[in-house]
């Protein structure tokens, strides 16, 4: 049975690696120089090999926190990680704090560590991440075989980086958090999916979790978002420090009138943004922006399918704060994951006419079409 048995690797956001034992032979404190000890070339190059799938790297070693300082001397090698956690600290406490500095689901880790100790801690306390050997890894990037690489995903890694930098600057801004934000000059663009970007949509559906409404499948949402009556969205995202890229995608089902008209309702089977723009605004702003679009189509009211999980509570907040309320609608197999998700979800709906909630002041919202006019 391969250790992989059962493994999603659509989950999988980060793989965590040990270092003495694993990344290298030796144990760096043990170093009678302040050289950094030599990495594994079959490591290295399975980080690269993930970080082409879009799957970061990032560090949890139980050592002197100054061997990161003599990792930060090597940049070819640290330029590898983000995140990195070097201290005395339980394992499980490091990928903890991985998964908060990523703005990721601690579920979403993987740990590859040579010491069975280790790996028991973790699966004891975080019993949602998986943890491997480093004999496994070969297992473990032959799972990602066949999966359908993006160009969003070529690019993630670099993506986090700029995500770093952000983040540093936030630290040394002096001012308070909005202001912060409006300094950013954020900028999002709401339009209907080009073919390019269905792959990424796709990915969205199968990889958000906290800011996902339904745990709709990228299969039936291919297989929705082509028939008739419906229509895909996508947000795209830049600040001063870059671009995001498609941090959002919704779609929408118009089938409710059979009379030819405008639909009176636009549905949502599902929304789906990525966890990287978590807390700028950009959710609240994309949702906002299809309301209004809804409205000025003739729609006169919103309606999104929520399948309630433990990851999704900042979805759930976020529909509520928009003045969607839980309808009589049903969910049926249609607009859902599968039929047997139909009875755990909910229609949430609320109407179009009076004032619409109004998205953050600090972020300039526009439709992509007028954007590149």
């Amino acid at each position: 049975m391969s250790v992989t048995d059962g493994f999603d690797p659509d989950g999988v956001k980060c793989v965590v690696w040990d270092l003495d034992g694993t990344l290298w032979d030796e144990i760096a404190v043990e170093s009678a120089t302040d050289d950094l000890p030599t990495p594994r070339p079959a490591a290295l190059a399975a980080i690269d090999a993930l970080a082409a799938r879009g799957v970061l790297s990032s560090i949890a070693s139980r050592s002197a926190p100054s061997v990161l300082d003599r990792l930060d001397a090597v940049p070819q090698v640290r330029a590898r990680f983000l995140a990195p956690q070097v201290s005395w600290q339980d394992k499980s406490e490091s990928l903890r704090r991985i998964a908060k500095d990523l703005g990721i689901a601690v579920d979403a880790l993987v740990l590859v560590d040579d010491s069975p100790y280790e790996r028991a801690e973790v699966e004891a306390l975080l019993p949602g991440v998986r943890t491997l050997a480093p004999e496994d890894v070969p297992a473990l990037l032959a799972a990602f075989e066949g999966r359908e690489v993006t160009a969003e995903s070529r690019e993630r890694v670099r993506r986090y980086r700029t995500e770093e930098t952000r983040r540093a600057e936030g630290e040394r801004f002096e001012g308070s958090r909005e202001e912060f934000l409006r300094w950013c000059d954020m900028r999002l663009t709401v339009g209907a999916a080009t073919a390019d970007e269905i792959p990424r949509a796709l990915e969205l559906a199968a990889r958000t979790h906290r800011l996902n409404s339904s745990g709709l499948t990228p299969d039936r949402l291919r297989e929705l978002a082509s028939s008739d009556g419906h229509e895909l969205y996508t947000a795209r995202m830049t600040d001063r420090f870059g671009e995001y890229g498609i941090i959002g995608a919704a779609l929408v089902d118009r089938t409710q009138r059979a009379d030819g008209g405008a639909s009176a309702t636009w549905s949502v089977p599902l929304l789906a943004l990525s966890c990287r723009v978590a807390g700028r605004g950009a959710a609240a702003a994309f949702l906002f922006r299809l309301m209004e679009r809804a409205r000025e189509a003739g729609a006169e009211e919103f309606r999104v399918t929520l399948r309630p999980t433990d990851a999704n509570l900042e979805m759930r907040i976020l529909l509520r704060q928009a003045g969607l309320r839980r309808t009589d609608a049903t969910a049926t197999s249609t607009t859902t994951a599968a039929p047997a998700t139909a009875a755990d979800s909910a229609v949430l709906g609320r109407t179009l006419q009076g004032d619409l909630p109004g998205s953050p002041a600090w972020l300039h919202v526009s439709d992509r079409e007028d954007a590149e006019a």
